[in-house]
């Protein structure tokens, strides 16, 4: 390990870093989805439809916004909080229908450090437990690396137990818990923060493509190899 000269210890040099570019307002396309940057007017309804299935949507519970009983605030939310570049929000198309079924943005962009974070993640019931949900996060993962960020982040709320599950089976390594971070709805809010980095990226990369196969489902769609089980040795901690 370097050291300096009052004997302390030194981080590892970065050879040649240069900060990488703001993510682009372009599609990212894959097999089974599209995350294109969100357009109000062409997404706003379809997304409405599809948190308003019956039943109800859980997922508004552990974000800082919604429900919307109304198609007109949700789209007056979106206009208002979905329309800036830092959080950059995507819609996640399905293309097998062409339609909006859910919501991811970059956030916390820090082209400086290297560092970028996934968040406001919110998959209608109609895209859940698909092979689109998971290559939605793969493509996004992907743009991030490969233009050259050195930090992938995903935070949550510590009570939220699906999302915790999602990073790690997204690939994310768990950091932490950041107590009281934020009140939220008038509850606490307790941050569990994960991460995954630059030198994981060609490991999960092959993980995620091994499993997003065609060859890697049987002629009902149900999965022969779980991801889980391809990104645990990847993961540094798993809380």
């Amino acid at each position: 390990m370097a050291r300096n000269e009052f004997g302390q210890v030194l981080g590892f040099e970065v050879r040649d870093w240069r900060p990488p570019p703001f993510p682009p307002r372009s599609p990212m396309r894959g097999r089974y989805c599209e995350v294109t940057p969100l357009s109000v007017e062409r997404h706003g309804a379809e997304l409405f439809a599809a948190y308003s299935a019956v039943g109800g949507d859980p997922g508004w519970s552990y974000l800082p916004y919604g429900p919307f009983a109304r198609a007109a605030d949700f789209l007056a939310w979106m206009r208002d909080a979905c329309t800036a570049d830092d959080p950059l929000f995507h819609a996640v198309i399905d293309r097998a229908t062409g339609r909006a079924v859910g919501l991811a943005s970059y956030l916390r962009i820090a082209p400086a450090a290297g560092s970028i974070e996934v968040g406001h993640v919110h998959y209608s019931k109609a895209l859940q437990r698909t092979p689109a949900a998971t290559e939605a996060m793969y493509l996004m993962m992907q743009r991030a690396f490969e233009l050259g960020y050195r930090r992938y982040e995903w935070k949550c709320n510590a009570l939220n137990r699906p999302s915790r599950s999602a990073a790690l089976r997204f690939g994310f390594s768990f950091e932490g818990i950041f107590r009281q971070a934020l009140v939220v709805k008038g509850r606490n809010r307790d941050h569990a923060w994960y991460a995954c980095i630059d030198g994981e990226w060609p490991a999960l990369k092959a993980a995620y493509e091994r499993w997003l196969a065609p060859d890697n489902f049987d002629a009902a769609g149900r999965q022969r190899l779980a991801l889980s089980e391809l990104i645990r040795p990847i993961l540094v901690n798993v809380g």
